[in-house]
Order: C-alpha cells, then structure tokens, then sequence
C-alpha cells in the first residue's frame, strides 16, 4: 500500500508541476503577484495531496522567528520536500538554486519567471559574486532569499562546510540569516521512491546576527545551531520509530 500511494503521489507531483511550469511561464507577462499567487496554490495543492494520499504531514516550530523584515534564509537540504514547503515556511522569495535546473522543461521556465537566482557552481568565485550581488537586489526589492547552504541533499545524519555566499550576501546586505532545521530525509529521502506517513518536524531558529563578524564566523553559527538541531530531531524521530 505504501508503494501504491507513493506512486500516486509522484505522478500527481509530477503531472501538476508540468502544468504549474508551463502557466508561470506563460504568465509571464502578468504582474508578479500573479505569477506568485498561483505557484502558492499550487505548493498548497502539493503539501495537501502529500497529507491525503501518503499520510505525510508537517509541524512548525518557531513562526515567531519570521519578522516583518526580509532575510536569508539557511534551510537544510535533504529532499525535495523543502524545496517545495519552503515557499509556505517564508513570505515572498528569491531562491538560490543551479542553473542546470532552469534547463528542465516547463520547471525550469517557471523557476525563472519567478526570479530565482540561479548559478554554475563550477564558476567558483564567479558564482558566490553573483549571489551576492542578485541577492542584494532581491533583498532591496523585498524578497527573503533561500539558500541550501550545503549545496546538495544530504541524507540524514549528514553535512557538509556551509557555502560562503549566503553569509557574505547577509553581511553585505546588513541582514540577518534565519537558520532551519527539519528531518524531511526521514520521509522523503533524496533518493527514494516511497514517501512514509507522519509529521516532519520543521524548526525556524532566531535570526543570527552578521554585524561585526566574519562570514566563516557567521556560517559557522548557522551550522552549528541546524546541525544541533537536527540531532535533536533525529534522536526524537528514531525514539519514536523504535517505539
């Protein structure tokens, strides 16, 4: 049964994010509140069919860490769960994501009418200057900005020495970064099929200040509040399934 429903879902998933792909791209030129409006039906649509159909729910903690005003946001990369509940967690965005995504047919035009930032990691130091740079636009344009600061889902249990360029955008900005932790991996695992039934655990940290330190200092906080985090999730989560 839990196969079956995973193979609903997936096709649901993916039959809907053709469709939702392909209408952003044609809405492009739509103001953007539009554009936005309807890719956050979708995301509920989304978030709604993964509770009815394979059990899969999630749970908050930490809403009264969102201030009114926009920031950068850290979340931890373990599936697709997050890239997609992300844009529930946080008002308008800007996502930082690979350019080899913008190729994707019908996601990959929506990804960029929705004016993500999209880099070549092989670029290096080219590639942290363009976020820097885009971010500090979008920042000025209210957008929060996104960041996957590993750089790649980590299966569960991992991590990987934070990327530089959400800290250095943060700093430049005179912003703060809003750390985020959660167990989606446990559930929905980067490279599985099966989605389990249960409640992802999301937690939204106080933002860290970037005044008067280091980018490695402030990406050295930021991990060590998520990863703190995610032990603690982690612990909880195999508690119960052991139970």
């Amino acid at each position: 049964m839990l196969l079956f429903r995973s193979l609903v879902f997936n096709f649901v998933l993916l039959i809907s994010a053709l469709i939702t792909g392909t209408v952003v791209a044609l809405l492009g030129i739509a103001p953007y509140r539009f554009r936005y409006a309807f890719l956050m039906s979708w995301v509920d649509f989304i978030l709604g069919a993964l509770h009815r159909i394979c059990g899969l729910d999630f749970e908050v903690q930490g809403h009264e860490n969102i201030s009114a005003e926009n920031m950068v946001v850290y979340i931890k990369h373990q599936s697709s769960w997050e890239t997609i509940a992300q844009l529930k967690l946080f008002p308008k965005q800007s996502i930082v994501l690979k350019l080899s995504l913008l190729f994707v047919p019908a996601v990959g035009w929506g990804l960029f009418s929705l004016r993500s930032i999209a880099i070549n990691r092989a670029k290096g130091q080219s590639a942290v200057a363009q976020v820097v740079s885009k971010g500090k636009k979008r920042l000025a344009e209210g957008f929060w900005v996104t960041i996957f600061p590993e750089g790649t889902r980590m299966a569960p249990g991992q991590t990987r020495r934070y990327g530089i360029s959400g800290a250095l955008l943060a700093k430049e900005a005179g912003t703060s970064i809003v750390p985020v932790a959660h167990n989606a991996g446990d559930y929905w695992p980067r490279r599985g099929f099966r989605k389990k039934p249960g409640t992802i655990q999301v937690r939204i940290g106080p933002p860290i200040s970037t005044a008067g330190k280091d980018p490695r200092e402030i990406n050295d906080e930021a991990q060590a509040w998520i990863e703190y985090q995610m032990r603690e999730i982690s612990a909880a989560y195999r508690l119960t399934a052991d139970g």
